[in-house]
């Protein structure tokens, strides 16, 4: 019976360890930390080995093969050891891959990957296929893929669980932009990391596709640079292709293989150039996948937007409050900052994760009135924005925040949460800063 060690027993963990058990391996979960009581549960209900608070090394050392969850860096003295050993530490992602026949499709960038990933996702269902998204979003595809029947997969890939791959390889594979970010992880190499966002193509074949934004440096540089044998499909607001997505006459055009798909840029439900660009990206996957005009233009106009990105939450005394806790880099900072047409007031900060504000410079300059710091450590903030901007000041929690941003605001003005950090200092996550600058604004 062969081994497999689960080290972190959260969402993937916990979903891996019921498909291996159900693929006959023995199973051992094991978290340095303490595991979510509604994981526990999980694991009791399924006779699933576990331990939490410690890793107990002569057990782990056992395994045949690791899944190691994405919080954990490659660089922990345990994932060195194993790989010391010959022990293969992989993700869930590649894991879950083996026991699915379903078509893959993998949605990676640092920004726009979860709404690129939710409006794939909302196209298909419309278009009637049998499809599940996971990934970085949701129910883990470990556990989709042990409990469900779908043909096909959306799955948003972060850099770290495409670091954990081998053999997996996407049917189609987007890359939606790449810019600085997790740096922390990648020995501060920004090479290291555009790498590892390529790695999404790096076992498809000539039958796959490769879409990506043509606009965004790293990602061209990478393509000249290097070979994939898939088949391009390029994205652009500036260029035009004979296939890809481009813009002409205030229309997106999108030519695949033998089929071309328009679209006012106007009746879009999700407006800016950002969101353009995630719509390009969704309709090359839609178009190559064969789903009829007709319905992509309604998909493309009834969608939702995504919880914690640009998400409006109330307009008090004519200050229009927008919540972008998703904007845990400068980049998702920057598309915030830039569609905000009037004065802002900008709740920014966190754990920061080596991040170079100089590119917002700019815009702060012409468009934000005041900073309002939201994290532990604000030096670099202060540093990069504090002669720039007339008011800036350092608050500890959501509330104290909302509460000086309406003070400093006036009619006509927005206030705008977008962190361009990590939450981790202060928060649960990114959705529990959300969550909590929400309702601190009701309470207002």
């Amino acid at each position: 019976m062969k081994k497999i060690v689960v080290l972190g027993g959260g969402e993937s963990g916990v979903g891996t360890a019921i498909l291996a058990k159900k693929n006959k391996y023995e199973v051992f979960v094991s978290d340095k930390g303490m595991i979510a009581e509604k994981y526990k549960k999980v694991l009791l209900h399924n006779d699933i080995f576990f331990e939490e608070g410690k890793h107990t090394e002569n057990k782990l050392f056992r395994a045949d093969v690791v899944m190691k969850s994405p919080g954990i860096p490659d660089k922990v003295p345990l994932v060195q050891d194993l790989l010391k050993k010959g022990i293969p530490v992989i993700s869930e992602i590649e894991f879950a891959a083996t026991f699915t026949k379903a078509m893959l499709i993998g949605i990676t960038g640092s920004n726009g990957k979860t709404t690129t990933t939710m409006l794939t996702n909302h196209i298909l269902k419309k278009a009637e296929f049998n499809v599940g998204m996971a990934g970085n979003i949701g129910d883990s595809f470990a556990l989709q893929v042990a409990t469900e029947n779908y043909d096909k997969y959306v799955l948003e890939l972060s850099s770290f669980q495409l670091d954990g791959i081998m053999d997996f390889a996407p049917h189609i594979a987007v890359i939606t932009n790449i810019s600085p970010d997790h740096l922390d992880r990648y020995d501060y190499k920004y090479e290291n990391y555009i790498d590892s966002k390529f790695r999404i193509t790096k076992n498809q074949t000539a039958e796959d596709y490769l879409i990506y934004d043509a606009d965004d440096e790293a990602i061209e540089n990478w393509l000249k640079n290097n070979k994939t044998k898939a088949q391009l499909f390029p994205f652009s607001l500036e260029k035009s292709f004979e296939k890809g997505a481009y813009i002409k006459d205030n229309k997106i055009i999108v030519n695949t293989n033998s089929n071309t798909f328009t679209m006012s840029i106007a009746t879009l439900a999700l407006q800016g150039k950002h969101n353009t660009k995630n719509a390009m990206a969704s309709s090359m996957v839609a178009k190559l996948l064969g789903v009829r005009n007709n319905t992509l233009r309604e998909s493309l106009e009834d969608f939702d937007s995504v919880e914690h990105r640009l998400e409006p939450v109330l307009k008090i005394n004519g200050v229009q409050y927008i919540n972008d806790s998703k904007a845990t880099n400068v980049n998702a900072a920057y598309y915030a900052l830039d569609s905000v047409r009037t004065p802002i007031v900008w709740i920014v900060g966190g754990t920061d994760k080596g991040n170079d504000y100089t590119d917002l410079l700019p815009l702060v300059r012409e468009k934000v009135k005041a900073i309002v710091c939201l994290g532990i450590d604000n030096s670099k903030i202060i540093e990069t924005f504090g002669n720039i901007v007339d008011f800036i000041i350092e608050t500890a929690g959501a509330e104290e925040a909302v509460k000086v941003a309406y003070k400093v605001s006036e009619k006509g003005d927005t206030v705008l949460l977008s962190p361009a950090c990590a939450s981790f200092d202060l928060f649960e996550n990114y959705e529990d800063r959300g969550r909590q600058f929400k309702d601190a604004v009701r309470q207002l």
